[in-house]
């Protein structure tokens, strides 16, 4: 009988060692919202028609809700919002330089903006708010009652970021121009899709590195000029099972497979043919996806195991963290290889907290560009 096959051997990862950072070198743009928690009793959540482990957008019946949460209960206050959360979650994966990620977005002239200002800063980001009076700082109200909780958002300031008022100002458009590596949720594109088109087409013509996130399905489907529009300058994309589907139905790619949708993806029209770029789609707990040039299957596709390389750091379900790791890898090490995941929790022994979440291979692919050719 012939000798069983030998199991090829891992290719080592190329590793150099962590290049000298400067301030401001990964930028963020989205809807920051100031999250607000708190163990609640079940009379409150009655008031306010809450329901255990429901999201729900404000409506008029909850206008007081965020006072009283303050005023009946202890809470806790963290910067929040999706891309808020992912770029705070890179800040504290890079350590040093404190203020290496900036963040822009539109927050209120009230308490809860003072507050929020005050814990970005605290977090080390680098956050430079459009502040107006028009709508008060956006919220999230975190119900927690024993094992379940109930999230209720106000997205209030977060949607009247103004480019013209903002992004345009010499001030902070230097802070752009200082980064080198981007990263922007599909959310914002419902806010100022024309200050995320700007941003993107300055970050392709000086070849550096522009990521976004899809979001939600509902992106590609009511959004999808604005997102369309932007597409050929993502050097980067991260997305999840359902949204990729939806992605690809509003596409036309007449394919359920994930993998074939990752490819599909990845062939679209780019503006920077230095960079090919990169699809990262999650299942839940199935296989994350990776489809990129040049390929790591015969199919096209790279598969990450949740079982060997990232079941270990979150819950598969949370996406801000996982574009929030890539970040961090990005901005760090030199690592050439998707199996960074790996290479991190063998070598470096990090224990990264569970409510980090999805935030943290975000941070990972993303800081991943920095340190590309």
């Amino acid at each position: 009988m012939a000798a069983a096959e030998e199991e090829p051997k891992p290719k080592k990862l190329k590793v150099e060692a962590p290049r000298a950072l400067s301030e401001n070198i990964l930028f963020g743009m989205g809807n920051p919202l100031l999250d607000i928690t708190a163990v609640v009793d079940k009379d409150f959540l009655d008031k306010y028609s809450l329901k255990l482990n429901d999201q729900i957008l404000a409506e008029e019946k909850h206008k007081e809700l965020f006072d009283e949460l303050v005023k009946k209960f202890k809470v806790e206050y963290h910067a929040g919002g999706s891309t808020q959360n992912s770029i705070k979650v890179a800040q504290w994966m890079i350590q040093q330089p404190h203020k290496a990620a900036t963040f822009f977005g539109c927050i209120g002239i009230d308490k809860f903006g003072e507050i929020l200002k005050k814990k970005a800063a605290e977090a080390h980001v680098d956050a430079h708010y459009y502040e107006q009076n028009e709508q008060p700082t956006g919220t999230c109200a975190a119900c927690i009652t024993g094992g379940n909780r109930s999230l209720v958002a106000n997205l209030a300031a977060a949607n009247c970021y103004k480019k013209e008022k903002h992004l345009d100002m010499e001030k902070n458009w230097i802070l752009v121009d200082k980064a080198r590596v981007y990263y922007i949720a599909g959310f914002f594109l419902t806010v100022s899709p024309e200050s995320v088109l700007k941003v993107a087409h300055h970050a392709s013509e000086n070849n550096r590195i522009f990521t976004l996130n899809l979001s939600a399905p509902f992106i590609s489907q009511f959004y999808k000029e604005s997102l369309m529009k932007v597409m050929p300058y993502v050097d980067i994309l991260f997305g999840n099972e359902t949204e990729a589907a939806t992605f690809a139905r509003e596409q036309g790619f007449e394919t359920e497979d994930i993998k074939e949708i990752a490819k599909k993806t990845q062939a679209l029209p780019k503006v920077n043919s230095e960079r090919q770029r990169i699809v990262i789609f999650t299942q839940g707990r199935d296989d994350t996806i990776l489809a990129t040039v040049p390929v790591f299957q015969s199919d096209g596709t790279s598969l990450y195991s949740h079982q060997q390389h990232i079941e270990w750091l979150f819950p598969p379900t949370s996406s801000p963290a996982f574009a929030a790791l890539h970040l961090f890898s990005f901005v760090i090490l030199k690592v050439k290889s998707p199996l960074l995941l790996s290479w991190i929790k063998t070598r470096k022994k990090l224990l990264i907290p569970m409510e980090l979440e999805m935030h943290l291979l975000e941070v990972f692919c993303l800081s991943w560009s920095l340190t590309s050719p």
